[in-house]
């Protein structure tokens, strides 16, 4: 099965310069946990989840590092700690989305999608042609296919 058959296509998106109250309030209204972030053509520049918006009402993660012979050597850390910083402080969509979206286009397969949002940890897919949104793909979506089997 491919996502053109599972996808949803009457996707409500935020541009670039919506606050957080309306993006709260659009994820709130229609029941969904992350919302695409569209330039003004429709195109696909980042994503906002409700994880992005629980980091404003939390600390940072601290670095993880080890002290090896008195250094100190950051790993896995020091950019997730950036990026927290940077989200706790966010007044709009573009402070706090995430750019780099994980996407497919609507031939993909479904088995394909759902190796992306395990191995990422993510809930929903966008489905883009180049790079103008068509649609996203949500968990719910795949599990609605275990109904009608």
């Amino acid at each position: 099965m491919k996502v053109e058959e599972v996808m949803e296509r009457n996707v409500i998106g935020v541009n670039r310069n919506s606050s957080i109250e309306e993006i709260a309030a659009a994820m709130i209204e229609s029941k969904v946990s992350g919302l695409p972030v569209l330039s003004d053509g429709g195109y696909l520049v980042g994503i906002v989840t409700e994880g992005d918006l629980l980091r404003l009402k939390t600390t940072p993660r601290l670095p993880e590092f080890i002290n090896l012979l008195g250094a100190v050597i950051y790993y896995r850390g020091v950019d997730k700690y950036n990026e927290d910083f940077k989200k706790l402080l966010a007044q709009k969509a573009s402070e706090i989305m995430t750019e780099d979206v994980v996407a497919v286009k609507e031939g993909t397969d479904i088995a394909d999608v759902v190796h992306l949002m395990l191995d990422n940890n993510i809930k929903q897919v966008p489905v883009v042609d180049g790079s103008k949104l068509i649609g996203m793909v949500t968990r719910a979506n795949i599990i609605r296919l275990l109904l009608n089997k």
